[in-house]
């Protein structure tokens, strides 16, 4: 939208104005019904219903109460970054020789530098090492040093926003993000044990080999297992698996989070046959030096499509630091946030949401539903609305709505889920080529009650002419 001629950005906000003056209208009686009868007050949500081109909505319920979004809120941050970095931009993960290389040697430290990118995953983990590898380099003298100096981020406890400090929803973000600081734990029957495959391998952790089987139905097979990581270096599976499981993995936040990058790239760096004479630790690229080389991640358009398909939390917190990164040369919550709010009164007007981290997983982050239509009704008329659009899960086919059963290929809606939350924002498609914004959000204790009422309020929007 940035790059939008005038008259075009100045259309957006008339259309935007437009609705903003729009009376409020009643739920559809078929809409009203189904949250009655999931004991759903009609004060605890929030619904509008406008076309996607811009006007007055067909449906405006309670359309400026504030709510939590939860993972909605993914929806501006997505925006945002598309508008201000374009959908082609890249982060770039540099390398550094300080020291020089003598036959296959760098006598020296190798570093590394982060710059935000949110899917250093391990395969482009090992791409960039076999680089330093194809460089001539097979032994280090000294140390490999991380420069995670473009984030600023204050210390957090991955337990405290609900106490599943394991969950990998629950990892924080990082200038040198690797692989999300997850493990993948499979967990295969042979005979009477369970064989234990862990990826990626990460350097000075051991893992027991085998766990033994037991009797009964596959339920919650994680907590028979009684895993034990007080001593994270040490991992304890001192438990069971069922055997009525099957092969199963459980995804894991690494217990240890500021260590892991430095143990999953010495792992990598063993894996690709280099070695390593000191140790892997933080550090700062060396000043006024030029990297050796550099990877550069998928396009920012992307990896959009990963964070609202299957809202990925550290990877929008990624993004959204990103934002100040590029525009103050720091990426800071503070500095973000402010970045944020001032493109959302220049392209939509307007006060802006309240955004804490930009994934949604906060109490403190809130918006209107109104706030919401401005922001999807601008985005269907820039130039950015395919790259936008294609990033949300569609209704029963894929992201975190792949299991639905009802209305499927009929919207595309990004989902969001707390406790006590619950909602969709998005496009549902109309007759004759009509799209239709949607906006349902519930804060409740009975909050995912809502679910049926969507359904039946994407049946309602796709049959309006």
């Amino acid at each position: 939208m940035a790059r939008m001629p005038h008259c075009l950005r100045l259309a957006c906000l008339l259309l935007a104005g437009t609705f903003l003056g729009a009376a409020a209208q009643g739920l559809p009686p078929e809409v009203d019904a189904v949250l009655a009868e999931g004991g759903l007050p009609r004060d605890a949500v929030v619904v509008l219903v406008a076309p996607a081109e811009g006007g007055a909505p067909r449906v405006a319920h309670r359309i400026d109460t504030a709510v939590n979004p939860a993972s909605v809120a993914k929806l501006a941050t997505t925006f945002a970054a598309l508008d201000l970095l374009g959908p082609t931009y890249t982060w770039t993960t540099q390398v550094y020789f300080d020291g020089s290389v003598r036959g296959s040697v760098l006598q020296g430290n190798l570093v590394i530098k982060g710059q935000g990118d949110p899917k250093l995953v391990m395969e482009r983990l090992w791409l960039l090492l076999k680089r330093v590898r194809a460089l001539g380099v097979h032994r280090i003298t000294g140390d490999i040093v991380l420069d995670r100096s473009a984030f600023t981020v204050p210390a957090r406890d991955p337990a405290a926003f609900d106490g599943e400090p394991l969950r990998p929803y629950n990892a924080g973000p990082d200038a040198l993000l690797v692989n999300f600081k997850t493990v993948a734990v499979t967990f295969t029957p042979e005979g009477r044990q369970a064989r234990v495959r862990v990826e990626p391998a990460l350097a000075g952790v051991r893992w027991p080999a085998h766990v033994p089987l037991a009797a009964g139905e596959c339920g919650d097979w994680i907590t028979p297992l009684r895993a034990d990581f007080t001593q994270p270096a040490r991992v304890r599976l001192p438990g069971s698996f069922p055997a009525a499981c099957g092969e199963r993995t459980w995804n894991i936040a690494w217990p240890e989070p500021d260590a892991y990058a430095a143990r999953a790239i010495a792992g990598m760096w063993e894996e690709v046959g280099g070695h390593l004479g000191g140790q892997v630790r933080d550090g700062v690229a060396p000043a006024g030096a030029q990297p050796v080389l550099e990877l550069a991640s998928p396009p920012l358009a992307e990896v959009v499509r990963d964070v609202n398909k299957f809202s990925n939390n550290v990877m929008a917190q990624q993004l959204f630091l990103t934002l100040s990164l590029v525009h103050r040369g720091t990426g800071t919550f503070e500095g973000s946030r402010e970045v944020l709010a001032g493109w959302w009164r220049e392209r939509l007007g307007g006060e802006p949401p309240f955004t804490e981290n930009g994934s949604g997983l906060s109490r403190m982050e809130s918006i209107t539903a109104r706030q919401l239509g401005q922001l999807l009704q601008a985005a269907w008329v820039s130039p950015l609305m395919p790259d936008l659009a294609a990033s949300l899960p569609a209704l029963g086919l894929d992201g975190t709505l792949r299991r639905q059963r009802q209305n499927i290929g009929l919207a595309h809606l990004k989902t969001g889920s707390l406790n006590e939350v619950a909602g969709v924002a998005g496009y549902v498609h109309g007759p004759q080529g009509r799209r239709w914004v949607l906006v349902a959000i519930a804060n409740h204790r009975r909050a995912s009650a809502i679910r049926p009422a969507v359904q039946a309020l994407v049946e309602w929007a796709s049959r309006q002419p």
